[in-house]
């Protein structure tokens, strides 16, 4: 392929819509591994993962040649009008895997944002209530009910709503920022006494690790007090899993690390190795209100979709996943604690297994976040052949998300440029 990067971003300028935003104008060509080569022959290493849905890496080869296989035998009969084996083997398989000691059934979509309205849908149907609480810096997707979950205004929710009702933010447990277990807790028991009655909320919702919200990690003692509330009052606990899901943080969940028993999971991005498909597992009692015909869609349990994701179950075991996230998490750790031993701005680093991010700040003060030093970051890393991705409720995270797949001398190489990177941007101005 010939034409520049300049020459596709021209183009895209005049066909695609601006609201869809991009980290870097360079226009990928091919991929392998946790590798990218773009039109123009130039290679990155990538630490985005395509949004953390390459935990097995791009084209792994036991993800393509399922697919391949599946490709010469049928693409779409649609499972609502004649169903197909493969979705009943995923269902099983994810039925097995999650945390869940009860019987669990399991729903199959196409995107994230999906399965988090069916889950809602589910717990409504099944609690016969309608509110549903969130909480800030959380992200849910970007349809509609979607957005209301979702606890960040810009740049998801400012201009698109109104939004629907029913739904309530309590704020997300973070040490860093000065918000404890406890104060969140009582915050939901706020909700209770001046919102909504706990009588009529039909689920909670929270990502056990945030994801887009900054990568704050909630502890097990407050996800087992969530438990209790959800316990005592009737509601339907769902844990979204689909940026810390499949071994991400070295465990197939995330919530495993609590030792707490959600009653759904909401899961997509790395199910699939790279092609859209989500899902929605829980409590037998609870999925089997949905009513026939009242669940699904035309595209959801694409079987291309199904034959990676068979092939990516498999390689959670095959090649020891959660192990490797394991390792990979401590090699960032120990690189980013380096760092912040000459960067003063990195206020923070944190993480959970190989979920890893630091948050930079002005003079050392977790107060002052560094937008502007970390949008230039990202921008000299990707010039420099690393591709990152920013986050967190402030926009000033910079979030790791390796393919868990990556030869270690790979990441070592993402480090280096990374280090740096932001020492050319610390010691250079950059626009607020």
């Amino acid at each position: 392929m010939s034409q520049t990067n300049l020459h596709w971003q021209q183009r895209r300028e005049h066909a695609v819509t601006g609201g869809v935003g991009n980290s870097l104008q360079v226009y990928i060509h091919k991929a392998l591994n946790a590798e990218l080569w773009d039109v123009e022959g130039k290679r990155y290493i990538d630490f985005a993962s395509g949004i953390a849905v390459l935990n097995t890496g791009h084209n792994h080869p036991k993800v393509i040649a399922a697919v391949l296989e599946q490709l010469t035998r049928f693409t779409h009969p649609c499972f609502q009008v004649t169903p197909y084996p493969e979705y009943v083997e995923l269902a099983e398989r994810l039925n097995a895997l999650v945390p869940i000691s009860a019987p669990t059934q399991t729903l199959l979509m196409t995107t994230g944002a999906e399965a988090v309205e069916n889950a809602i849908k589910v717990a409504r149907i099944a609690t016969g209530r309608s509110g549903v609480i969130a909480f800030r810096g959380g992200f849910h997707g970007r349809t509609l009910l979607g957005m209301a979950l979702t606890g960040k205004m810009v740049p998801y929710k400012q201009g698109y709503g109104p939004f629907p009702g029913g739904i309530f933010h309590a704020p997300y447990p973070n040490a860093y920022h000065g918000v404890s277990d406890e104060q969140s807790l009582q915050a939901i028991e706020d909700i209770f006494a001046a919102d909504i009655s706990p009588d009529d909320v039909a689920a909670i919702i929270i990502e056990p690790v945030q994801g887009e919200g900054g990568f704050y990690a909630a502890s097990a003692g407050f996800l087992q007090k969530l438990r209790e509330i959800c316990d005592q009052h009737g509601i339907v606990f769902i844990a979204d899993e689909i940026q810390s899901g499949f071994c991400r943080t070295g465990k197939t969940f995330a919530i495993e690390h609590s030792g707490v028993e959600p009653d759904l999971v909401t899961m997509a991005k790395s199910l699939a190795g790279g092609f859209p498909l989500s899902a929605v597992v829980g409590r037998k009692r609870l999925m089997e209100k949905a009513r026939p015909g009242g669940l699904g869609g035309t595209y959801a349990g694409s079987p291309v979709a199904i034959a990676a994701a068979l092939a990516v179950t498999r390689l959670i075991d095959d090649e020891q996943l959660n192990e490797k996230a394991q390792r990979l998490g401590q090699q960032l750790f120990r690189a980013l604690h380096a760092m912040a031993e000459h960067h003063a701005c990195i206020g923070d680093i944190r993480g959970v297994g190989a979920m890893v991010a630091m948050e930079l700040v002005k003079h050392g003060d977790a107060n002052q976040p560094d937008k502007a030093l970390t949008q230039a970051l990202v921008q000299q890393a990707g010039k420099m052949g690393l591709v990152l991705l920013s986050c967190g409720v402030r926009a000033n995270v910079v979030r790791l998300l390796i393919p868990l797949t990556a030869e270690k001398e790979i990441v070592t190489e993402g480090l280096k440029i990374l280090s740096s990177a932001l020492e050319l941007v610390q010691n250079a101005p950059h626009a607020e």
